[in-house]
């Protein structure tokens, strides 16, 4: 069984509702990072010098850019059943900044409880699995382009 419409509908809803408090949710996100691995924040130029998370344009794109992504590789596997990366350069980028397997794992979770908190009372198990999914096929197609 594919990624049902249902799937990429309830990844694009929860998208939209992120995208209404970037600042908000962009924060809440690298402070689930960096919570959960310190160390991480020196992968992130626009953290490196700053004493925590504090909301900057920066942080906003890059946040907007990650989950932007996973959205885009729920339409993938909905309709393709793969996700192809857009950007050639992703796998060079995390080898570059000295992305392992680990950091995904806490990306995934930052993701997943950024979420969770977004979608509030919309939040389901469904929606949590659609985001899972969408994630593991975007890191999945990461990390082969790391090879």
């Amino acid at each position: 069984m594919g990624f049902t419409e249902n799937q990429e509908a309830l990844v694009n809803s929860s998208w939209e509702a992120f995208k209404q408090n970037l600042p908000k949710y962009s924060v809440l996100f690298y402070t689930i990072i960096l919570d959960k691995a310190p160390a991480a924040k020196g992968m992130f130029s626009f953290l490196k010098d700053s004493a925590g998370v504090q909301d900057s344009p920066k942080l906003q794109a890059h946040a907007e850019k990650v989950f932007g992504m996973v959205r885009d590789s729920a339409v993938q596997l909905r309709v393709k059943g793969e996700v192809v990366l857009g950007d050639a350069t992703l796998g060079a980028i995390h080898i570059q900044k000295g992305v392992v397997d680990p950091h995904f794992v806490v990306v995934k979770e930052a993701l997943l409880k950024t979420i969770k908190e977004v979608s509030e009372d919309k939040w389901s198990e469904e929606l949590n699995t659609a985001w899972e999914i969408a994630y593991d096929g975007l890191a999945s197609a990461i990390k082969k382009a790391m090879n």
